[in-house]
Order: structure tokens, then sequence, then C-alpha cells
């Protein structure tokens, strides 16, 4: 019994230890909670972003102040130069929020799994919902119209933009023609040709919307036409 004593004894003295090792353990391998400092930082960027939006597609890239971007967001406009160094920097991160994901789709077409034609009204789709009628129409629009003015606003949106769309219309026109559904093989010279109804529908709906609606859907039925043989490789 005095045996049986000892070792109840050392049990309940090594209990505290363990116990203390336990919540030791967990302590170090539970995940790290962002501090409402650091979660109060990246919602008031993500203000700032939302409303350098607002301000760019209302007003254009020269006229945006931001004194009234910092108004719109809520904050000081010290608080923009704690996330962003100028205007540009914001205008660039925005054009990366707002149009990243879609880019990044473009980019890396589905292909093997079907025809070209169907890939390519499937991305036409696509940007036909997320872009034209959209704020992010606004921001290609203000990037026709300013970009002259301001090259370096042209480059970054070619650099980040235009250069991952045109390499992902090029995959699906050499798709096109290895499957012998594209008539001219010369389209992978001039991916160009291929979206620019896109553009001309962001365009027209921005000047002519009110007056004549596109049919944008309709429209890219009658270009891919053009561009693909009648019997379509299925």
């Amino acid at each position: 019994m005095a045996k049986r004593r000892l070792i109840d004894t050392h049990t309940a003295k090594d209990e505290p230890a363990r116990g203390a090792r336990t919540r030791a353990s967990a302590h170090r391998t539970a995940p790290a909670r962002p501090s409402k400092r650091a979660v109060g930082a990246t919602e008031r960027r993500a203000a700032i972003i939302a409303a350098g939006l607002d301000e760019f597609t209302a007003k254009g890239f020269a006229a945006t102040r931001l004194d009234d971007v910092a108004r719109r967001a809520g904050v000081a406009k010290g608080t923009i130069y704690l996330h962003f160094k100028d205007k540009e920097a914001l205008f660039q991160e925005l054009v990366r929020t707002a149009l990243g994901p879609l880019i990044t789709r473009i980019s890396n077409p589905q292909i093997g799994a079907g025809s070209a034609r169907a890939a390519i009204e499937s991305l036409a789709e696509t940007f036909a919902r997320e872009v034209i009628g959209t704020k992010r129409a606004d921001i290609v629009r203000m990037i026709i119209s300013e970009g002259t003015r301001f090259p370096q606003l042209a480059e970054f949106y070619y650099r980040e933009v235009v250069a991952h769309g045109i390499a992902g219309m090029r995959k699906l026109i050499e798709y096109g023609v290895a499957r012998g559904e594209i008539r001219n093989p010369g389209l992978a010279e001039f991916p160009q040709l291929l979206v620019g109804p896109l553009v001309v529908a962001v365009i027209w709906q921005g000047l002519f919307g009110k007056q004549a609606p596109l049919d944008v859907a309709a429209m890219l039925r009658v270009h891919l036409d053009l561009i693909f043989n009648e019997g379509k490789a299925t």
C-alpha cells in the first residue's frame, strides 16, 4: 500500500507539469489570429481601393485627387500614403484587384476538352458579363482616352492586362488551327483580330449604349463565323 501511495503521489505531482506542457504545445501550434489593428488596416486598404475605383472611373486619371479618394473612403489623406506612395500606385493596385482574376482565366484557357470555338465563346461570355456594363469597362475606356497623356499607365496596363490576354487568345487560336477549326493560321500572328469586337463593345456601350445598345453576343457569333470553318470539329 505504501508503494502504491508513493506512485500515486508522484503521478499527482507530475499532473501540473504535464498540463502546462500540453497547454504550451497547444499555444505553439494554434494559428495566430490577425490583430484588430491588422484587420483594420486591411479594411482601410480595401476601402481606399474601392473609393479609388469610383473616383477614377467617374473623373478619369488626370482629374482624380487623392483628397477626394480619402473623403470617399472615409479616411485621412495621410492614411492613403501608408498603403500607396502616390496616385499612380493606387491606380495600378485597383487594376490588379479589379481585372487580375479575370485576366488569369483568360491567359490560361481550358483547352483540350472541346472545340476552340466553344472555349472562345465561353471566355467572351465571361468578359461580356464581368466587364461590359461594369466599372471594369470604365477602366478600359479610361486607358484608351488617357493612355497617350500618361504613357506609364498604358505601359503598365499592357504589361499587366493586355499581354496576358493576347497570350491566352494566341493559345486558343493555335489550338483551333491544330484541330482544323480555324481557316487562316496567320490569325495566330494577330490575336488582336479575335478580341477586337470585345474592345469595340466596350467603347460602343460607353458612348452609344443608351441610344443603340449593342447585342454583344450576336456580334461575336457573326465575327466567329468569319474566322472558323463552317464544318467545326467536335
